[in-house]
């Protein structure tokens, strides 16, 4: 069995520190995350940067990384601004996303439901034959309206299927193996997005692989949160998801020791210790 691991870290992980890192440092971390076998890599989002200052700068970003033959670069887009500069920067596949409950949708992208749904539709219309992905982020809880009710969840990637990869977002951390499990199988969803907020992130993506997913993000040293989410802190670890599929007989195509190298850079660049464990421990056996 193989798995597509998609490092979102240069995205979601970065947007949720305090610091700005500068556009050449963002380059060379999907410049080292390409290098340690990730296959694809969420390299940037276009979205303003009075609202995200750490995604500030995106094509920058990508002006300054070493395109690699089998790695695919995604940028997340929220509006057709966005799509318009995804398409200048000539990126691999756009990642379109909008969350699926009303109060989300309008603190994050300052847009009803509907409109985020139809923005969505626009920008896969314009995209044509380039890869897409939608994301449905707060499948699972929303931190303004609470849970979410999975049938408005499977309606909504019912809209999508067959135009675009579905990937189900766990935004607040908040779902647990069976609700994955579930959610996955009726939405037929090819992804699942999981945070390690309440320490169910990672039996959460053997729940999405057991329901069918091919495709797991998570975030090299566990990085990320978002910032529009109150306590919503970080990404299930890239490089302890692998570790763990690789004991489930689940091929990733990562190079373990030098995706914990990664994180034993990017330790040294933010200036703290990162939220995941394989780096500190080390892989095994030594």
């Amino acid at each position: 069995m193989r798995v597509l691991l998609c490092d979102v870290g240069p995205r979601d992980g970065l947007q949720n520190e305090p610091d700005v890192l500068p556009s050449q440092t963002r380059a060379e971390l999907v410049d080292r995350l390409a290098a340690a076998g990730l296959r694809r890599i969420e390299a940037v989002s276009f979205v303003r940067d009075d609202r995200v200052p750490q995604m500030a700068g995106a094509e920058d970003v990508i002006a300054g990384v070493h395109r690699r033959d089998g790695v695919e670069l995604s940028g997340l887009v929220l509006n057709e601004r966005g799509w318009e500069r995804f398409a200048a920067a000539g990126l691999d596949r756009v990642n379109v996303t909008f969350a699926a409950t009303e109060a989300f949708n309008l603190r994050n992208g300052n847009a009803t439901l509907d409109e985020a749904v139809g923005r969505a539709a626009a920008i896969l219309a314009a995209a044509g034959e380039t890869p897409a992905t939608v994301t449905i982020s707060c499948s699972f809880g929303c931190p303004f309206e609470g849970r979410v009710d999975p049938g408005v969840v499977v309606e909504l990637a019912s809209r999508f299927a067959g135009r675009a990869e579905i990937v189900l977002a766990d935004t607040i951390g908040v779902a647990t193996p069976p609700a994955v499990r579930s959610l996955v199988a009726q939405a037929h969803a090819e992804g699942f997005h999981g945070h390690n907020t309440r320490n169910t992130g990672y039996a959460n993506c053997l729940a999405a692989l057991e329901a069918g997913a091919g495709v797991l993000d998570a975030s090299v040293g566990g990085l990320g949160g978002c910032p529009f989410s109150p306590r919503a802190t970080g990404n299930v670890a890239t490089e302890d998801l692998a570790n763990l599929l690789e004991g489930e007989g689940v091929e990733t195509d990562v190079d373990l020791d030098a995706l914990v190298g990664v994180s034993q850079w990017l330790e040294g660049v933010l200036g703290r210790t990162l939220e995941g464990y394989l780096y500190r421990a080390g892989t095994w056996p030594p």
